[in-house]
């Protein structure tokens, strides 16, 4: 497909809308493990509802875009191994970088916040290691 361009264009848009609207009203940083791991930690019990409802939002909303456009062509492994050893990963990464892709690429950088984009070009570059490791030396991608 030519405009394939279009709908990540698109998909970019919604992405940086959603995270200024929620600074706007929400006065806090739309970063997805934050969010999440308030839930988990019960640090933020009285903010539950609005962080439930967000990540339900968050499911809903790929969900519907598949039933009206159709599902989209991941090229995600079968092997569940690698996808929950995937998982783990990135969990542990969020943790330890005090955020994730959105917290500290989409919100972090429109901010010009140094912390932001030091972990968003870290998590580029290891992302990038890894995948060279995994595709080229190790042969299991």
């Amino acid at each position: 497909m030519q405009a394939e361009w279009l709908w990540r264009l698109a998909g970019g848009l919604m992405i940086g809308t959603a995270a200024a609207f929620y600074l706007l009203m929400q006065g806090r940083i739309m970063g997805i493990s934050g969010i999440l791991g308030g839930l988990n930690d019960g640090s933020e019990r009285g903010d539950a509802t609005n962080r439930v409802l967000f990540i339900l939002a968050l499911i809903a909303a790929p969900a519907m875009a598949a039933l009206w456009i159709g599902e989209a062509q991941t090229h995600l492994t079968t092997n569940p191994v690698v996808i929950i050893a995937g998982g783990l990963l990135v969990g542990f990464g969020t943790r330890l970088a005090n955020g994730c892709t959105s917290g500290h690429g989409v919100c972090g950088i429109s901010r010009l916040s140094p912390r932001g984009i030091v972990a968003s070009a870290a998590y580029v570059l290891a992302g990038g290691v890894t995948m060279a490791l995994l595709r080229h030396v190790l042969a299991v991608i």
